[in-house]
């Protein structure tokens, strides 16, 4: 499944001679090295059962993610599409599910992680989860 985000804010930058940039102080970084994982869940289902509801999806995230992740998550409702292997455009609403967690516990993060998508595609009856992940910092 791949998800469309609407609105995703863009950032510009400009580029100076060397020179000039070489005299500007570096930015102070500030955290502490950390993954973020985005996993996105669509609530149609591909059996033609009945659209995953609000209250099921709050209750896996309840019984599968929590668990995994007590120390918080980030979801956000969204609209999704994607190209099914006849070549139809799929649209759903969907549910993007965001993990923060140190990039020292990445391994064991990993797993649990696919235990989480795994779990979805099997309880829900989905083609799949997408996962996008990327190496940030975090400072709380």
């Amino acid at each position: 499944m791949a998800v469309l985000a609407v609105g995703t804010p863009v950032a510009y930058a400009t580029l100076g001679d060397e020179a000039s940039s070489a005299s500007q102080p570096a930015a102070a970084v500030r955290g502490k090295a950390y993954i973020e994982t985005r996993l996105y869940f669509g609530t149609e289902r591909p059996d033609g059962g009945p659209d995953v509801t609000d209250q099921q999806f709050l209750a896996f995230v309840d019984e599968e993610v929590t668990p995994r992740f007590p120390n918080g998550l980030t979801i956000q409702d969204g609209r999704g599409q994607w190209r099914d292997s006849h070549g139809v455009i799929e649209r759903e609403r969907s549910y993007e599910l965001t993990l923060l967690y140190p990039a020292s516990e990445a391994r064991v993060r990993d797993a649990q992680i696919e235990r989480i998508r795994n779990a979805y595609e099997k309880e829900y009856a989905q083609d799949s989860v997408a996962r996008v992940e990327e190496r940030t910092t975090a400072d709380f």
